[in-house]
């Protein structure tokens, strides 16, 4: 019922390399980082960099090879939003000249939030709202780390995904599974900013609880706990196998966690692409960068069966397949 048409992304021109943290922190080795986390380097944010302005610069390469008037609707993924309100995917309609009389909105997901988009999209094309979805994911995770946490600062970069997403009566009309526990909400979370929490910066605080804290073990722990299970959900909901499926591109979170999944779920090295070298962890945007990349190097073709996996934050989770 839907398919993805078009996926393009941009990463902000600021790299930081293992070797810049190892200079940082040498304790730990630029090769013992790639080892653990499997990255090499991320892109960072400039300090006046958005995720409006990454989005922009996404979007405006999307649309170099399709008619933006086509748009129907935006919708706009991110945990680091310009604002609190007005909604960053508003100013992203005006900022990008696209018609008035389309619909927009934020939401505010992580890992997961791709699947998600994919699923709002599918409802809102299934409904006669629109035909043509902007699907934009993009996160500028590295505002919210403390300078001196070396963990997280290996782990993630900045990025920003704009995919089309068409109705195509072609292609199969795949059902989703969508999950959700918020006990797990303080194992990931950055508790200023918001009206829970007030807090005054300082540049000397500790990060905890002012800037985003993760508690790894954990989230490792809900992962390989539930997402096994989601993988035999989804396949069983569309009625299909493992042999079924071309490729298994799941949220690039780091490639120790991933490299365990698939021995866990048993999927073949040659169906699970693992692709965060170069640019880590960038939260909502990784599912899209992996699909562009795989396309760019000819290893997904049309007619392809695809099954996407997010999971992360919330803690939220969801899988679908799709027909490239």
């Amino acid at each position: 019922m839907i398919r993805i048409s078009k996926i393009e992304y941009y990463l902000p021109e600021l790299v930081l390399t293992n070797t810049d943290l190892e200079k940082e922190f040498p304790e730990w080795s630029s090769e013992r980082i790639r080892e653990k986390v499997g990255i090499v380097q991320r892109h960072i944010s400039s300090e006046n960099e958005t995720v409006l302005d990454l989005a922009i610069q996404s979007s405006e390469k999307v649309f170099e090879n399709y008619d933006k008037n086509k748009i129907d609707f935006i919708l706009f993924c991110t945990q680091s939003p310009d604002y609190f309100f007005p909604t960053t995917a508003c100013i992203l309609q005006d900022k990008l000249g696209l018609r008035k009389n389309i619909g927009a909105t934020d939401f505010n997901l992580g890992c997961s939030g791709f699947v998600y988009g994919l699923a709002f999209a599918k409802g809102l094309i299934a409904s006669g709202i629109g035909n043509s979805i902007l699907l934009i994911t993009s996160e500028t995770y590295t505002k919210h780390i403390h300078q001196k946490d070396k963990g997280n600062r290996c782990i993630f970069g900045d990025a920003s995904a704009s995919v089309i997403i068409e109705k195509d009566t072609n292609v199969g009309d795949y059902k989703f599974c969508l999950g959700t526990d918020g006990s797990g909400a303080e194992n990931l979370i950055v508790k200023k900013g918001g009206f829970r929490t007030d807090f005054t910066l300082n540049p000397n605080h500790e990060f905890d609880p002012e800037n985003l804290y993760m508690n790894g073990p954990e989230i490792f722990n809900f992962t390989i706990e539930k997402i096994p299970g989601l993988i035999k959900e989804i396949m069983d909901e569309n009625g299909l196998t493992m042999d079924d499926i071309d490729y298994f591109v799941f949220h690039q979170a780091n490639s120790f966690m991933l490299n365990y999944l698939r021995r866990k779920t048993k999927i073949p090295t040659e169906k699970f692409y693992i692709d965060m070298e170069t640019t880590g962890n960038t939260v909502s945007a990784t599912i899209p960068i992996a699909l562009k990349n795989m396309l760019d190097k000819g290893l997904l073709k049309r007619g392809n069966k695809i099954l996407l996996a997010g999971f992360g934050v919330g803690y939220s989770w969801g899988a679908t397949i799709m027909d490239f």
